[in-house]
């Protein structure tokens, strides 16, 4: 069989290993859902409630039996498309919107309080350059057109910390060749996680996959933030916990 390159962190630094190429140390599975949706109970409150009712029938993506119109989808053809999946309290995804109105979002959220959250945001900032989808986010990525989007943003992911759980999370072979296709050559693939084992995970599928390039293999920039990045709710969380974070760039080959 054959090899892969891998990551392993030390206290005196991080290195390319090599490991074997067994499918089951990725919990591969072709068909698997990218996106376990695991869909809270939460209580929206009443101005959530009433947008969910009203405003989010009008901006839902309802997949098509063949390729999604991006055109029809948002009433225009915009220059510039990105996607966001995991959106979870919107604060990321709405500040993008907010700022580049010229350019086109998606957001992929199958939590309840998240959506209610960002159906807030749109209505509060009249982001009309926003829609949403509320499943499975493989399932969309197989319906969108092929090299359209400029970006795609995946900011602190499930990181499912069994190793019996690690088929689930949203990082895998399947997933990554699914965005691969509708990235445009050139376009930046952004990951955020304040999980080591996540990252290290991450690295590991990228190294693997001929469709994306990390452009900087230096261990400083992976916990330098983007450039006018603002730390969302989670991430805030995370550094009062004493965990810092990872912010990776992946090129489109």
């Amino acid at each position: 069989m054959g090899t892969h390159r891998s990551i392993e962190r030390h206290s005196s630094g991080t290195h390319l290993v090599f490991m074997s190429n067994r499918k089951e140390e990725f919990g591969l599975e072709a068909e698997r859902k990218a996106f376990f949706g695991r869909r809270s109970a939460h209580k929206l409150y009443s101005t959530q409630k009433r947008l969910s009712e009203e405003l989010l029938p009008q901006i839902t993506i309802d997949l098509p039996e063949s390729e999604l119109d991006l055109s029809t989808t948002f009433g225009n053809a915009a220059q510039s498309n990105f996607i966001e999946i995991g959106y979870g309290g919107g604060e990321h995804l709405a500040r993008q919107a907010k700022g580049n109105r010229q350019a086109n979002f998606i957001g992929c959220e199958p939590f309840l309080g998240g959506i209610g959250k960002m159906l807030a945001a749109i209505d509060q900032d009249d982001l009309s350059n926003v829609r949403l989808y509320t499943d499975d986010a493989l399932h969309l990525l197989r319906m969108l057109p092929e090299a359209q989007f400029d970006g795609a943003f995946l900011l602190y992911p499930d990181p499912w910390p069994k190793k019996k759980h690690n088929k689930r999370r949203f990082i895998n072979p399947v997933t990554l060749s699914a965005l691969a296709r509708i990235i445009k050559p050139g376009g930046e693939f952004r990951v955020a996680t304040d999980i080591d084992d996540y990252a290290t995970w991450t690295l590991a599928h990228i190294l693997r996959h001929d469709d994306f390039d990390w452009p900087q293999i230096d261990t400083d920039s992976w916990r330098t933030p983007w450039e006018g990045w603002e730390p969302t709710r989670y991430e805030q969380k995370a550094k009062r916990e004493g965990r810092s974070s990872f912010y990776f760039s992946f090129i489109r080959s």
